[in-house]
């Protein structure tokens, strides 16, 4: 997620980090205030952080909505921080 260019595998690496080192809680795991979830078949995977939401699809593709580009900053700089410690 280097030079502001997001991609889907840096997702995908962070959606497998917090499920794996994250805090489970129901069918969500938790890590730095960042949630990942996924549906029952794993086709489709979120990344939650305040008002923002990222949707991860099977075939490569990825959604970003947010309400505040402030909120994305910080969800940008914590994701950078664990992927590096990834």
């Amino acid at each position: 997620m280097a030079n502001n260019i997001l991609k889907y595998r840096d997702f995908l690496r962070l959606f497998d980090f917090i499920s794996s080192k994250g805090v489970k809680s129901g069918s969500e795991y938790e890590l730095s205030g960042i949630r990942a979830q996924h549906d029952f078949d794993g086709y489709t995977c979120w990344l939650a952080y305040k008002d923002l939401t990222i949707t991860l699809l099977f075939h490569g593709k990825f959604d970003v909505e947010f309400d505040n580009k402030d909120t994305f900053d910080e969800f940008y700089k914590k994701a950078n921080s664990l992927n590096a410690l990834n």
